[in-house]
């Protein structure tokens, strides 16, 4: 998820499976009007949804960006797929926005992760 405390940035951590992951990867315009305001409002919004995980994101210096959305099950990425404020986001995204856009949905069954045990 954007962090924009100073903290370290740290993986969303592996979730025991089964559970679905939403990949939205994205190239923008140069029109970037509202976006920030939209996108944070997303992030808030998406966290009140029963079975939201969490959010990874990633920005390339190229311009390709990538957001992961973990959740529980599929009816929680439903709720989100037609909640109201985001399908606004969503147009707006498509009319000014995105240059392009790709998402893809899975179902996650095999997750682990790792963490390096700091010194001290």
């Amino acid at each position: 998820m954007s962090d924009h405390s100073g903290v370290p940035a740290a993986p969303v951590p592996a979730f025991e499976p089964p559970y679905y992951v939403a990949v939205f990867s994205t190239v923008r315009t140069p029109e970037q009007g509202g976006y920030s305001e939209t996108n944070a409002r997303m992030e808030e919004l998406v966290k009140d949804v029963p079975g939201f995980l969490g959010m990874d994101h990633a920005q390339t210096p190229g311009g390709l960006g990538i957001t992961v959305g973990y959740f529980r099950d599929a009816d929680a990425l439903a709720e989100w797929r037609s909640d109201a404020e985001h399908r606004a986001a969503q147009k707006c995204g498509r009319a000014e926005w995105y240059q392009s856009y790709t998402l893809h949905v899975a179902k996650v069954e095999r997750s682990h992760g790792f963490t390096r045990a700091t010194a001290g």
